[in-house]
């Protein structure tokens, strides 16, 4: 019997398809749990980026911090939090990038107030 996953509009369903996608993604951004790595992130973005042989448009996701394309190709949720923390983004300033509305825009739809 075969699994049926049934699609939902403007999700994306973190399967091994996309896994294997996001692969050189999320070994940087596991990278990141460590001190040294998240040091050496900082201080060259690009030699980093270079240590895990990402693609070009992998690496223009990164530089643009373009969260949503980060999970369009591949990239699991929480490793994209390590990339957020130490680009300085919280979950819900990528949420709002994600949702294309403003912090303030954003915010103003959870019931936190004052959240960052």
């Amino acid at each position: 019997m075969g699994i049926s996953i049934k699609e939902i509009p403007d999700t994306s369903i973190f399967d091994l398809r996309l896994s294997r996608r996001g692969v050189r993604l999320n070994r940087m951004c596991a990278a990141l749990c460590d001190p040294g790595n998240r040091d050496a992130f900082k201080a060259d973005e690009e030699t980093f980026m270079a240590r895990f042989r990402l693609s070009e448009d992998e690496k223009a996701l990164i530089r643009k911090r373009d969260f949503a394309g980060m999970i369009e190709h591949g990239m699991n949720i929480y490793f994209m939090l390590k990339i957020g923390s130490v680009t300085g983004n919280s979950l819900y300033r990528m949420g709002a990038q994600m949702r294309g509305e403003s912090y303030e825009e954003f915010l103003a739809t959870r019931n936190i107030k004052d959240a960052v």
